[in-house]
């Protein structure tokens, strides 16, 4: 029933209705009745953002009392108006019904109230009778006044209500929409990361295994593979400080790979054991970024874990066909003798596959005969690109 407000916010609803009381009760020489009402009024407007449905109540009462006692209409009764207000305001669905409903019914009893006292004291000789159709027009008159009046103080407060959530709403959606925004950029860190680190490690893996078992017998090729080793470590570390780096803003701090990187990666690949075999056909067309980016890190994927869960020694091979439409990226190597290849919910497979949807294209992994496929279709037109 009582609704929470700040101590600030009560204090001047109170001191509000304490300086209205104290204004009109020394207005001429109110008798008991008429002072009674008054209180009730400011109490009535003390109580209407703290307990709207009291305030009404409140009000209700105390205008029946004057009507009783046979008041006519006070300064103080303009009490009603902002508690009609804060019933739509902040009353919830059935206070504001009810709100509506006393506005219409209140206006009526007062109408009734002031036309037909006026009448009946003219029929008990204290006042000049008024004529009949002339106590109807004044009944009407007042009627539409005082409709006019109270429905339009409760329509303000729920105009303001309107408007007050109206505007909750639009910074929920600004919430939500940045609450996505930084979802979409972490769920990007965390691809590039897994990129980055999955194939430095992979790289680095292979790289120790064959220095390791050639340190004997061919010393040169175990120093070459320990500067691969160290390249790709340094490359790895500068690629995580940016990701790192990218938590702490908004947009990427360093360039991102494109086509004309997958040549070193190639080379990188090739130095780690894994020969690479690169196949293109068609006239190569100009990329949007986004969509380099995602094919580089499709073809980075692909061959890492063709390097890791491949048949050792066979191979990859790397199928750009460029159509005037789109570009088909295909990614296949060799799985071990009677291995089977699960396609699972793991980061790469479907950090892949979301790479390709972000830039409109379309990817698939499956068993294909023995060797494992990696399959996408990237749009040339940059009408559907979106960044990675």
């Amino acid at each position: 029933m009582f609704r929470p407000l700040k101590p600030y916010q009560l204090g001047f609803d109170v001191g509000l209705a304490v300086l209205c009381v104290g204004v009109r009760v020394p207005l001429g020489s109110p008798d008991v009745a008429l002072a009674v009402v008054i209180i009730g009024m400011g109490l009535a407007l003390a109580l209407r953002r703290v307990s709207p449905a009291l305030a009404l109540g409140t009000a209700w009462v105390f205008a029946i009392v004057q009507m009783a006692a046979s008041l006519q209409p006070d300064v103080a009764n303009l009490a009603i108006l902002p508690v009609l207000y804060s019933t739509a305001r902040y009353g919830g669905r059935v206070l504001k019904w009810v709100g509506l409903a006393s506005a219409v019914l209140g206006a009526l009893s007062a109408s009734l109230y002031v036309t037909l006292g006026t009448y009946f004291a003219g029929m008990l000789g204290t006042v000049e009778s008024p004529a009949p159709m002339s106590v109807v027009v004044t009944f009407f008159a007042y009627l539409f006044a005082a409709i006019a009046a109270l429905v339009l103080s409760w329509t303000l407060g729920l105009l303001a209500k309107t408007w007050s959530t109206a505007r909750e709403s639009r910074m929920l959606q600004v919430m939500a929409e940045h609450k996505v925004a930084v979802e979409q950029q972490r769920n990007r860190i965390a691809r590039d990361m897994h990129d980055v680190v999955a194939h430095s490690l992979a790289v680095v893996i292979a790289q120790a295994d064959g220095a390791r078992y050639a340190m004997a017998a061919d010393p040169g090729a175990a120093e070459s593979a320990l500067t691969t080793i160290s390249t790709t470590a340094r490359s790895a570390l500068a690629d995580v400080r940016v990701l790192l780096g990218e938590l702490r803003h908004d947009e990427p701090t360093a360039p991102q790979p494109a086509l004309a990187d997958l040549g070193r990666l190639y080379e990188q690949i090739g130095a780690s054991g894994l020969p690479v075999e690169v196949v293109e056909t068609g006239a190569p067309a100009a990329l949007p970024a986004g969509s380099q980016l995602a094919v580089y890190r499709i073809v980075q994927e692909a061959l890492t874990n063709a390097m890791r869960h491949g048949e050792p020694g066979s191979g990859a091979t790397v199928r750009l066909a460029w159509r005037p439409e789109a570009l088909d990226l295909r990614v296949s190597s060799r799985l071990p003798a009677h291995a089977v290849r699960a396609v699972g919910p793991g980061h790469g497979i479907a950090g892949m596959r979301e790479r390709a949807a972000l830039v409109g294209g379309a990817f698939s992994a499956s068993q294909q005969a023995g060797q494992f496929v990696v399959a996408a279709t990237i749009p040339v037109s940059d009408t559907t690109a979106q960044p990675a």
